[in-house]
C-alpha cells in the first residue's frame, strides 16, 4: 500500500513537471497570468470592469477602510502595485484600474490619450463607482493624470499623493534629452531591449526568466504604435508641465514621494513640488534610497509605510 502510495505520488510530481515544463517554454503567458491572480487573491483583491461612454475601465477593488484610488504610470498596468496592494488592503478600501489604453481597459485607436484626455476619462470612471472622496496616488504619468484631475475636481480628492511624477519642472537629464529628441527608450524587440528599457527604471537588473520576458517583448511589438504615440503626446510642454501649471490650484494635502536615485524623473522635481503648492493645506515630502522610478515593486514595504501614513495623519 505504501509503495502503491509513493508510485502515484511520483506520478503525480512528473505530471506536474511536464505540465509546469511545457507552460513555461509553450504558453509562458499562463504562468504569468496564474502568478499575477495569487498575488491579487494574497492582496484580497477581485477584478472587476464598468463601461463610462465608449470606455472600458478593468480594475481591482478590495479591503476596508478610507478609500485610495491608485493610478500606474506609461506602459504599465494596475498589477504594478500589486505588492503595496497587499499591505494597504487591509486598512484602506482601494481601487486600481487600468488605465484606458493599458492593460486590460480598452482603447480607440483614434483617441488621445494624453494626460487631460486621461483625466477626464478618469472623472466619468469616479462617477460611475460613486465615488465621494477619497485619497488619490498617481505614479509616473499616473501621478500626472492624479494632479490634473485634482485641480479641477477638489471635492472629490481628500489628499492627493505623487510618487516619482511626471510633469514636473527638474534638472534635465539623459532620458529627457533622449525623449526630447525623440528617442523613445520603452520600445524593444529583444531581451537585451527589455533589459536596456528596464534599467532606465529599476535600480536592480530584473531577474526574470527568459520565456516570460519573450512574452513582454511580444506584447510591447504588438503595442508598438500606440507606445510611440503616447510618448509623442507626452513630449508636448503641456504635458510634460501638466502638473507644475496647476500647482497653485491644488489645496488639499500632497504628498510627494520619491526614489532618491530616480533617472527617468530626477528627484530636484520634488523641490518644484514643495516651492509651487502655494495653497495646498499640508505638504509632506519623502526620500526611499535604493530604488529607482519604481518604489511599489523595488521597495513595497517602505511605499505602503509612507502612504499609510500620509493617508491616516489628515
Amino acid at each position: 500500500m505504501l509503495f502503491r502510495r509513493l508510485k502515484f505520488l511520483a506520478w503525480l510530481v512528473a505530471l506536474l513537471v511536464i505540465v509546469l515544463g511545457g507552460s513555461y517554454l509553450f504558453a509562458p503567458q499562463w504562468l504569468m497570468q496564474a502568478n499575477v491572480k495569487r498575488e491579487a487573491m494574497a492582496a484580497h483583491l477581485d477584478k472587476h470592469s464598468v463601461q463610462t461612454g465608449d470606455t472600458r475601465w478593468v480594475y481591482y477593488e478590495g479591503g476596508d477602510g478610507p478609500t485610495i484610488v491608485l493610478l500606474h504610470g506609461f506602459v504599465a498596468d494596475r498589477n504594478v502595485w500589486l505588492p503595496v496592494a497587499k499591505l494597504l488592503t487591509p486598512h484602506f478600501h482601494l481601487i486600481i484600474p487600468d488605465l484606458p489604453g493599458w492593460g486590460e481597459s480598452s482603447r480607440d485607436a483614434g483617441a488621445s490619450y494624453n494626460i487631460d484626455a486621461q483625466a477626464a476619462r478618469l472623472d466619468a470612471f469616479v462617477q460611475a463607482l460613486h465615488l465621494q472622496r477619497f485619497v488619490l496616488v498617481g505614479h509616473s504619468t499616473g501621478g500626472a493624470i492624479a494632479s490634473v484631475y485634482a485641480s479641477a475636481h477638489p471635492e472629490h480628492v481628500a489628499e492627493l499623493a505623487l510618487v516619482d511624477s511626471f510633469g514636473l519642472k527638474a534638472t534635465p537629464n539623459a532620458f529627457d534629452r533622449a525623449a526630447l529628441a525623440g528617442r523613445n527608450p520603452f520600445v524593444f524587440d529583444d531581451r537585451a531591449g527589455f533589459a536596456r528599457a528596464t534599467a532606465l527604471a529599476f535600480e536592480k537588473p530584473l531577474n526574470l526568466p527568459g520565456r516570460f520576458v519573450d512574452v513582454l517583448v511580444r506584447r510591447n511589438q504588438q503595442d508598438r504604435a500606440f507606445i510611440e504615440r503616447s510618448f509623442n503626446e507626452l513630449r508636448e510642454p503641456s504635458q510634460y508641465l501638466a502638473v507644475q501649471s496647476r500647482l497653485g490650484q491644488l489645496d488639499m494635502p500632497v504628498l510627494g514621494l520619491w526614489c532618491h536615485d530616480d533617472r527617468i524623473v530626477d528627484i530636484s522635481a520634488l523641490d518644484a513640488l514643495r516651492n509651487g503648492l502655494s495653497a495646498a493645506s499640508t505638504i509632506s515630502t519623502s526620500m526611499i534610497n535604493g530604488c529607482n522610478h519604481m518604489p511599489m515593486l523595488e521597495k513595497p514595504e517602505q511605499t505602503a509605510q509612507i502612504l499609510t501614513g500620509f493617508a491616516l495623519s489628515h
